[in-house]
């Protein structure tokens, strides 16, 4: 019994550790001396107008990134191309010309996001000094590239901008952006305003190209043109590459890519099945940042790894309630401090919708996370075959930036 009750304690107290560590995060950052770019003044005669290369990936559903390429073309910042690579894809039906547009329509197809990127990287009119990753499903603000480009002239080799949704139409889209919306202030604004490193999204990202380049001959990226659906995700292995490489990965809080989230219960297995695989596949990398981070002083590889480490939210959350209620029988002061520390990360989420601004659908739609709960535990069984379970997510809401705009005007 007695080492029952020692084995319950040290869970119970890693998962309390896993719950609490957010909102100290959070407090930290709204006290932190690190100087967010979205408050500093002009920078005047140095400022540098730099070149983008935007790529879009789309597969097998070109048609969606429409209102995407729209939206960086309308621009008012106007150093960029847009690169779309329509893989396996029909564009046949496709009329947009524009100087600062270019279609790419691989044969054979490449069937891989990182092949696709290096095909359109491999196809610039001219060397951009720096490239963006977008999804097709994507949107970008009207000032995205204006943003972006304060953090370059600023000195940063690799920015993340805030990824939000552009649907809010179902419950399960409302779950989805209430999960990112915390998300983008506990995994990237925070870590970057305490002085680490934000989490990579997987779109709205923009990396100096040389730097990029490196990242797509790397050996993870050569691997993982064999493994297929079994490939670490892309945003892990680039945010891996970029921390190795000493580098900090920056957040602008106002670039802001509308992201299309998901609508039904098995699109939420769909994705988050793949998401959760990719997790325990990259713990023994998030593990080595901790470790070198711990060993060298370097706190923005340590908090990185500590970030990327913590176990996904409803597993943490789950275990910690299931421990909870038997820690009464076993030790009951554990199992009090354990509730202590569920009440605190119940807490910290209403938290950061608030200082996030989060619009009134996702207050309203707060009482349907336990269902997209539900929908993760079932993903969860299904990482076993990644082959067979892991598909790519179908997105069909296509909307204008101006719809969106002015649907968040509403709000």
């Amino acid at each position: 019994m007695t080492i029952l009750v020692t084995i319950y304690i040290i869970v119970s107290a890693f998962l309390a550790f896993f719950l609490v560590l957010p909102f100290l995060t959070v407090f930290g950052s709204l006290f932190s001396s690190e100087k967010s770019i979205k408050d500093e003044k002009a920078i005047g005669d140095a400022y540098k107008a730099y070149d983008y290369g935007c790529i879009i990936t789309a597969y097998k559903n070109a048609d969606i990134a429409k209102p995407l390429v729209q939206s960086l073309l309308n621009q008012p910042y106007n150093n960029f191309h847009v690169y779309l690579v329509a893989d396996e894809c029909d564009v046949s039906a496709w009329n947009l010309e524009d100087k600062q547009f270019t279609l790419l329509n691989p044969n054979p197809p490449l069937r891989l996001k990182a092949k696709s990127i290096i095909h359109a990287m491999d196809s610039y009119v001219r060397p951009h000094e720096y490239t963006i990753i977008f999804d097709a499903d994507n949107l970008a603000h009207p000032k995205f590239l204006e943003e972006i480009n304060k953090y370059v002239n600023n000195g940063h080799r690799s920015v993340q901008g805030q990824r939000t949704a552009k649907n809010l139409d179902t419950v399960y889209a409302c779950a989805d952006a209430t999960g990112e919306f915390y998300k983008n202030y506990i995994d990237r604004y925070a870590p970057y305003m305490i002085g680490s490193s934000a989490v990579i999204s997987g779109s709205g990202m923009a990396v100096e190209t040389e730097l990029y380049r490196a990242y797509l001959n790397s050996p993870e990226i050569e691997q993982g043109k064999e493994l297929w659906k079994k490939m670490l995700q892309e945003d892990k292995i680039l945010q891996n590459f970029l921390l190795q490489k000493n580098e900090k990965i920056s957040y602008a809080w106002n670039a802001i890519v509308y992201d299309e989230k998901v609508v039904s219960g098995d699109q939420v297995e769909t994705q988050r099945t793949r998401w959760l695989f990719s997790y325990f596949q990259n713990l023994p990398n998030s593990s080595g940042h901790l470790l070198k981070g711990l060993f060298t002083f370097n706190f923005n590889r340590f908090f990185f790894g500590l970030v990327t480490m913590s176990p996904p939210m409803f597993i943490t959350l789950l275990g910690a309630m299931f421990l909870t209620v038997i820690g009464f029988f076993l030790s009951p002061i554990t199992a009090f401090c354990l509730a202590g520390a569920i009440a605190i990360f119940a807490g910290n989420i209403l938290l950061t919708l608030y200082l996030s601004k989060a619009p009134k659908q996702i207050w309203s739609a707060l009482w349907s996370m336990p269902m997209f709960v539900g929908k993760q535990v079932t993903a969860l069984f299904r990482m076993g075959n990644p082959n067979k379970n892991f598909k790519a997510s179908e997105h069909t809401r296509t909307v204008s930036i101006e719809d969106v705009l002015k649907n968040e005007g509403k709000n």
